[in-house]
């Protein structure tokens, strides 16, 4: 009798052994998926409300950026706060294809009025418009900005580059280019 309550208590503890470790193997998963989902969370959160990496390429942006593409840093927390200037990139929503985000600079804030070339490439005609935030690539030959779809709401600012990451011989901040003060 003494002999099988032995084998008795030693497969009990063999199976609560098993149950431990099984424990414990599911609460090493739910540890680590809990980790991985804190990280993806963190992630978002930095990407969608502090800061992002953008990759720019084409040609509406020359000379400033090149058009091979370059990869940027830009912050989002100027736009929210209202700390954009002219002369500042930025990245818009594009209005008309509201999928895309462009980078484009800011010429004019809202209320600003600005005087703008309307086809830099076939005339010198020169229109002024008093609007909502005013968006030029600084190739003005082959931009699709403002001067194409018009001024567009604060709203759709996205953020402000302020880091060239790559390529790396142009490593470093983006400088501020001066725009002429427009009629507020």
């Amino acid at each position: 009798m003494g002999l099988r309550n032995l084998r008795q208590v030693e497969s009990k503890a063999k199976e609560l052994l098993f149950v431990m470790k099984e424990k414990s193997i599911v609460r090493e998963a739910w540890d680590k998926t809990l980790g991985l989902a804190k990280l993806l969370c963190g992630l978002h959160v930095t990407n969608a409300y502090l800061c992002t990496f953008v990759l720019t390429y084409g040609p509406s942006m020359l000379p400033t950026l090149s058009l091979t593409g370059d990869l940027l840093l830009a912050e989002r927390i100027s736009t929210r706060f209202g700390m954009v200037r002219r002369g500042d990139i930025v990245l818009v929503r594009s209005p008309k294809v509201p999928t895309k985000v462009v980078t484009k600079r800011l010429i004019g804030m809202e209320g600003d009025s600005v005087t703008y070339i309307v086809d830099p490439e076939n005339s010198d005609r020169c229109e002024t418009i008093v609007g909502h935030v005013w968006v030029e690539g600084d190739n003005i030959y082959v931009s699709n900005d403002s001067r194409k779809f018009g001024p567009v709401p604060y709203g759709l600012l996205q953020g402000k580059v302020f880091w060239r990451i790559w390529p790396p011989k142009v490593f470093g901040p983006l400088e501020q280019k001066k725009v002429k003060d427009a009629m507020a």
